[in-house]
Order: structure tokens, then C-alpha cells, then sequence
């Protein structure tokens, strides 16, 4: 048996074959880039992700090696309406790091109620959720919702295009806030035809069921064999968590990447403000979910300011800096921030800055806060009743160990790295084994290593954890009027 996982991320495409017991043949990638065309608007081409499956299954079968079964996965939830034919009519508008439908979110808070949103849906409107943005586009871009008959999302997506099918799954939808009963585990009818009138919604499918066959037409475009199963797939995080088999009751995936991702999963739906409640991906679990809008994309944007050519110096000079970066504290909430904060509007903030403070304390800063970030998720997923008991990390942000280092000696938790680090896309070929047979994630992918937390710290990052829950609400006024006034240069430039 030999099954192709493709998933669709933020800043690239990765595909990846691999055997029945877990052997990784080969991988590619398809690097890409979302767009920007305003503040807290961040899209991508739809089309895009057909393309680039197209590439990847190509180069992935060059050798003629036999695909038995495919899985996919992709970020997510996503907003990407099609029409009739199934041709995107927009640019799709991504996750939460999208925070364009504000206004949305509060009208619709009002209409819906707060907490009636939360006791049906399992998570309250927020810039992750997928009507306030659907109703945004018929408010600015009516002209595509009078066309729009289908939502997509990169995994549903790729299995129309793939088998014809139009399904999503049960994770995914639960995501769709406001649009899904997290509780009767179906569509909203009532809301959903208030909100998105003239689309017809997907059928609803476990992340693992088969969709359906690869069609003549895929075949000829992908060169998969006609009739190999397509399973129906999720969202990448939660491809990403079962790909390192954090799927047990008080597991919890941190997902370093350009953004933090954390899922706990749970044994009872859990309604918490400040998190997200959803369905899990395997049969019979939940998940009680956080995102941070910002991690990696602050490293990211550092090496660039500072011109450094990758993180490997910036990383020994962070080292060298120490715990605590010589009396630096960041708030990261450079594009807003998800949880538990909740706050599109808030803003990045560096305290403590001296002309003695050198570009590795701004880093070694960075790492800090992504790590404080995790810490006061962790918390809130606590104080709501989750268990954490082990901590699995994945994600691009484990490799070189600094980052993970912190991370624990902030949190206080052990974390656990599995051996093949490939994400979602390894954990949609792992549906797709388990759809036509038996497959054990812990077989394929064991524990390569653990990151334990220096107890020695502990005191100093108490202290410092302190602070940091104090500096958003001391600044948060000051942030809020300065994002009005960036709010006001988009919609306004200076000539």
C-alpha cells in the first residue's frame, strides 16, 4: 500500500508519498505566498490549490510508483465561494489572521446573541469564524454573492476537483461559525439561510470517510490512476496533530509555524469565551483549540529587518542573550491576536527597550513572547476544565531546539517530538491509509526526543508571566487608537 497526503498551508503546498508502514518515499513543496491588499485583509488564490496538487501528484508518481489511496488537508476555515461550475469568483479569504469582518461580528452578536452563538455553535464569532466573512463579501463585493452558489475550503476543494464530490467534514463545518450545530453535529439551517441564502452547503462527512473516487478527468490531469479513493479530509491543524499522534483525551499539539496552534483534545464539548470548541477529526472526540495570530512571523520579520540571510545567527545570538532577554518583554500581537485575547485590534508591543539591547535580546524577546503566549493559552484551556497531561510538538519552529526550549521553561511542560516532522500532510496520508486498512500513527511516526523544562527558571518566568498579562491591558487604549489611525491610512492613503 503506498498513499499520497498533500496539504495546502499558509506559505506553501507539501506533498508527501508514503508506504503502509509510515515510510516517508518522498516529499515536494510548492512554496507560495498569501496576499495583503489591505490591513487585515489576507487572501489567496483558490485556484492556486488545484495547480499546485496538480504539480505536486505529478512529481510525487514521476517514478511510477502506484497510489492506493489520497488524503488531504488544508488551512482553515477558509471562505472561498464558487459558482455554479465550481469557479472561484474571489480571492478565497483565509483563517483568523484575516480580521476584515468586524463589523460583521458585532452585528451579528447582536442579532444572534453572545451566548447563543456559544451554546449551539461551541465557540463565539470571532475573525476565525466563517459567516461574519461571507456576509462582509455581500456587503462590499455583492457582485459575488449573487454568483455563489458553493463554499469552499483548500480540503473540500481538492476533493471536488479530485472525485466531484462536495463534501467537508464535520471539524471543518464545526468551524463555520455560525453556520453549524456543534451539539445536533449538522448544518444551522436557520442561520445559514439568513446568512449565506443562496449557497448550497456541502455534505457533511468524518475527516477520514471516503469522498469518493479520482474521476477520467482528474486522472488525466493529476496522473493518478482512475478510481483510487479520495477521503474527504480536514483542516491542517488537526491533520498536523493526528500526523504526531496527539489524539488521545488531555494531548495537546503545539504546532509551531508562522502562527502558534494549539489543540487539546477533550472528553466533553467544553464552551469556553476566549477558545474554540469543535468537533475532533476521529470519530467520537472534541477539541478545545487556540491560535495565535503571530509567532513565527515575528522571527520571520526580524531576520528581514535586520538582514540576517536565515535564524541560525540570530538563534546563537538569542542564546547567548539568555532568559528573560536582558529585561526585554514583547506582547505578539502583531497582526491582532486569536486567543485567548480575542482582539483584532491589538497590537504589537516591545517594553523595556535601551540603546544597549542588541538585535539577539529582540529575538530571544520574540521567542519569549510566542512561549508566554502558549503559557497563558494552557491556562485558559486549564481554567475551562481541559486536562493537559502531554504535550506533542510539531512544526518548522522544533528544529534547531532553542525555540522549543523556551517554550517549555515558560510553560512548565514537558513536550514530545516525533520522529517524521512533516505535518498535515503526512497526517492526510494517514487518513487515507486508515480508510483502506490498518495503520498506527504511533508505529509510524514514534518519539524522537523530549524537550524538559528547566526548573531553575521557573521563578524568573513566573515573574515575567506577570508582567506580560499586565502590559496588554496597561496598553491596550494606546494600541486600539493607533490601529484606528492604521485603519484610517488603508482606507485613506496619504497622497
Amino acid at each position: 500500500m503506498t498513499v499520497l497526503g498533500v496539504d495546502i498551508g499558509t506559505s506553501s503546498s507539501k506533498g508527501v508519498l508514503v508506504a503502509a508502514d509510515g515510510t516517508v518515499l518522498a516529499t515536494a513543496v510548492r512554496p507560495h505566498t498569501v496576499s495583503r491588499p489591505r490591513p487585515g485583509h489576507v487572501e489567496m488564490d483558490a485556484g492556486l490549490w488545484w495547480d499546485e496538487f496538480v504539480s505536486l501528484a505529478r512529481e510525487l508518481t514521476a517514478s511510477g510508483t502506484a497510489v492506493d489511496a489520497v488524503g488531504v488537508s488544508g488551512m482553515g476555515p477558509c471562505v472561498a465561494l464558487a459558482d455554479e461550475s465550481d469557479t472561484p469568483l474571489h480571492p478565497a479569504i483565509l483563517y483568523g489572521v484575516d480580521t476584515r469582518a468586524t463589523a460583521q461580528i458585532a452585528r451579528l452578536d447582536a442579532e444572534l446573541g453572545r451566548e447563543t452563538v456559544l451554546g449551539r455553535c461551541g465557540s463565539l464569532l470571532s475573525t476565525q469564524a466563517v459567516g461574519p466573512k461571507i456576509l462582509w463579501l455581500a456587503e462590499h463585493r455583492p457582485e459575488v454573492t449573487a454568483r455563489a452558489r458553493r463554499l469552499y475550503m483548500p480540503s473540500s476543494y481538492l476533493v471536488r476537483r479530485l472525485t466531484g464530490a462536495y463534501v467537508l467534514d464535520h471539524h471543518s463545518a464545526s468551524q463555520s461559525v455560525p453556520l453549524y450545530d456543534s451539539m445536533a453535529q449538522e448544518w444551522y439551517r436557520p442561520w445559514a439561510r439568513c446568512i449565506a441564502p443562496d449557497i448550497e452547503l456541502p455534505l457533511l462527512r468524518l475527516p477520514g470517510e471516503i469522498a469518493g473516487g479520482v474521476t477520467a478527468d482528474a486522472a488525466a490531469a493529476t496522473g493518478l490512476p482512475v478510481g483510487v479513493p479520495v477521503v474527504t479530509g480536514t483542516i491542517d491543524a488537526w491533520s498536523e496533530a493526528l500526523s504526531v499522534g496527539a489524539r488521545h483525551t488531555g494531548d495537546l499539539m503545539l504546532m509551531y509555524g508562522s502562527t502558534m496552534f494549539l489543540i487539546n483534545t477533550v472528553s466533553e464539548r467544553l464552551l469556553v469565551p476566549q477558545l474554540w470548541s469543535t468537533v475532533g477529526v476521529l470519530p467520537g472526540t472534541r477539541s478545545l483549540a487556540g491560535g495565535m495570530a503571530t509567532s513565527g512571523m515575528i522571527t520571520d520579520w526580524l531576520r528581514d529587518l535586520f538582514g540576517a540571510p536565515d535564524h541560525r545567527a540570530l538563534l546563537a545570538e538569542a542564546e547567548a542573550s539568555g532568559p528573560g532577554a536582558k529585561g526585554l518583554l514583547m506582547l505578539p500581537y502583531f497582526a491582532g491576536e486569536r486567543t485567548p485575547v480575542a482582539d483584532p485590534d491589538a497590537r504589537g508591543m516591545i517594553a523595556g527597550l535601551t540603546v544597549e539591547h542588541t538585535r539577539g535580546d529582540l529575538y530571544r524577546a520574540a521567542l519569549e513572547a510566542t512561549a508566554l503566549g502558549v503559557r497563558h493559552n494552557v491556562e485558559a484551556m486549564r481554567a475551562a476544565g481541559a486536562d493537559v497531561r502531554r504535550v506533542v510538538a510539531v512544526g518548522g519552529g522544533t528544529r534547531g531546539g532553542l525555540w522549543t526550549r523556551v517554550v517549555s521553561d515558560v510553560t512548565g511542560l514537558e513536550q514530545e517530538i516525533r520522529s517524521v516532522m512533516l505535518g498535515a500532510s503526512y497526517g492526510a496520508a494517514f487518513l487515507a491509509a486508515s480508510a483502506i486498512g490498518d495503520a498506527d500513527i504511533d508505529l509510524w511516526n514514534p518519539v524522537r526526543e523530549r524537550v524538559v523544562p528547566d526548573a531553575r527558571l521557573r521563578s524568573r518566568y513566573d515573574d515575567l508571566y506577570d508582567l506580560y498579562l499586565r502590559l496588554y491591558p496597561a496598553t491596550r487604549d494606546i494600541a486600539h487608537a493607533l490601529a484606528r489611525r492604521q485603519h484610517a491610512l488603508a482606507d485613506d492613503p496619504p497622497r
